[in-house]
């Protein structure tokens, strides 16, 4: 399926915060499609294709309730990136690789500190550059961390456990990540070899793209409470890192697609979009993803963990005491590629084990869930949601309106209102680093484009994503992060 031009579709307005895609819309639809929005979003939403990509999804077969989208929504491979979709094993539910994206479990962790923005104002330059020469960033980039034979395929079996068992995680570290940095069903087996090879020196490295390593000052505090058991307070430095599954997961993807063309059409499955390829969870072809896409989220959580490894050591070097010291703990870290399996009420208040794809969509569950750590029972999930370098990101806390509403999901970023090249086109002539130095970001990339590519014009206002999200009592506000460092390919 092509981006070509607007959606052309209906989209009736429910509420304040959510817009319907009727089932009568096309044939297929089993469900509705459902768009978390504000009325000034939705002219944007509607601008490409994004929403004929709902209805699509409404088509596959096993899936609960609704299609959804949160408010960042914008084009993608299959589904539209913001992303939900719950599909029940138990009514032939599918798993498709579209609903979780080529970048498998990129996602978002933050680390705090106990430095405050006076203890770091004169030396932010400094910083900038060591975290620049010293995190590996940029296309194809290798980094110090090797993992092939016997060691990869640990390393993929256990995510942040293995490197655990390396000196390279601590117990917290595991602790306050999404699902403690392992999903239990991977298959290393199932691995290729080629995929392997691309990732053999990528774990610890950042990439390009969208991805970065931002330095943070909490800007604004909202929610006390959540803030104090989250250790974030006004002006303490933090550290932001935004990374995927590198090109291990990009191959995974791949080998998926091609081994499952035809498949659909064998087990009896119409698609409106090809992209959509898919395989019933309970079949080969779909357990053979499902191990191998687990294992690639694995290699995630080991290239954020080895990331925050190397963020801990630059700041040791600028401010001369180990990390420890510094406060350098992790928050939380989310994935905001991924599928999995989880528990959630279907019609007429039933249990049951649903697999929940998430593109560009993360997890954000209440209070109470015992999924969470200790320290965030009372205040419900810390939910990541970077914005663009210029402005600001946000850190919300999940809240019961999602368990009834999304499958326990919020939106994972401000979502692109420019194509890449468009962006490119619009900053011709124009010098993006000098630009972000003069609203206080100092900014290090490998190139012009890459910077222009991601300039805080190519990205819808977050805050108008962040409002829509609260307001949908999905996540509500805990604290405004804004940058004053940037790392990016």
């Amino acid at each position: 399926m092509s981006n070509s031009g607007p959606y052309r579709g209906p989209l009736e307005q429910v509420d304040d915060c959510r817009w319907r895609i009727p089932r009568s819309y096309k044939p297929g639809m089993r469900v509705d499609g459902m768009i978390f929005a504000s009325e000034a979003l939705v002219d944007q939403i509607k601008g490409d294709q994004a929403p004929e990509q709902v209805a699509n999804v409404a088509c596959l077969p096993g899936i609960q309730q609704a299609s959804l989208a949160m408010p960042d929504i914008h084009w993608g491979y299959g589904f539209c990136i913001g992303g939900v979709c719950a599909t029940d094993p138990q009514e032939g539910g599918v798993i498709s690789p579209g609903g979780v994206g080529y970048d498998i479990n990129c996602g978002v962790r933050l680390v705090r500190t106990n430095l405050h923005y006076r203890d770091v104002k004169h030396r932010i330059q400094d910083l900038a550059d060591v975290l620049f020469a010293q995190v590996p960033a940029g296309v194809g980039r290798e980094g110090r961390y090797v993992f092939q034979g016997r060691k990869m395929d640990e390393l993929l079996a256990q995510g942040t456990h293995f490197l655990s068992q390396q000196g390279l995680a601590t117990d917290r570290d595991l602790s306050f990540t999404e699902a403690t940095g392992r999903m239990t069903a991977a298959r290393p087996e199932e691995v290729s070899h080629k995929a392997r090879q691309r990732g053999a020196k990528q774990c610890g490295t950042l990439g390009s793209g969208n991805h970065f390593l931002e330095v943070q000052i909490v800007d604004a505090v909202f929610d006390d409470l959540a803030a104090q058991a989250m250790g974030l307070e006004k002006d303490l430095v933090c550290v932001m890192i935004h990374s995927g599954s590198r090109g291990l997961g990009y191959q995974v993807c791949d080998d998926a697609l091609r081994s499952l063309r035809g498949v659909p059409e064998r087990h009896g499955i119409q698609l409106p979009d090809r992209q959509l390829a898919c395989a019933p969870i309970d079949s080969l072809e779909g357990q053979s993803y499902l191990g191998a896409m687990c294992a690639a989220a694995n290699f995630a959580w080991c290239n954020r963990q080895l990331l925050m490894w190397q963020a801990r050591e630059c700041f040791e070097a600028v401010f001369g005491r180990n990390w420890e010291q510094l406060g350098m703990e992790l928050v939380y870290d989310v994935a905001h590629n991924i599928a999995k399996l989880e528990e959630h009420e279907v019609a007429h208040g039933e249990r049951r084990s649903l697999w929940v794809h998430r593109k560009g969509a993360t997890r954000a569950f209440p209070a109470g869930h015992r999924e969470l750590p200790e320290a965030y029972q009372t205040i419900g999930q810390p939910v990541l949601i970077p914005g663009d370098m210029g402005r600001a990101s946000w850190v919300m806390a999940g809240q019961p309106g999602s368990m009834s509403q999304t499958f326990g999901s919020a939106c994972h970023g401000a979502g692109r209102r420019m194509s890449r090249t468009a962006a490119v086109k619009a900053a011709q002539g124009r010098d993006i680093q000098k630009e972000l130095l003069r609203s206080g970001v100092h900014a290090r990339a490998k190139s012009w484009k890459g910077l222009a590519e991601e300039q805080p014009d190519a990205y819808k206002d977050v805050n108008q994503v962040i409002d829509v999200v609260h307001r949908a009592n999905l996540a509500s506000r805990v604290a405004r992060m804004r940058p004053i460092a940037v790392v990016k390919g």
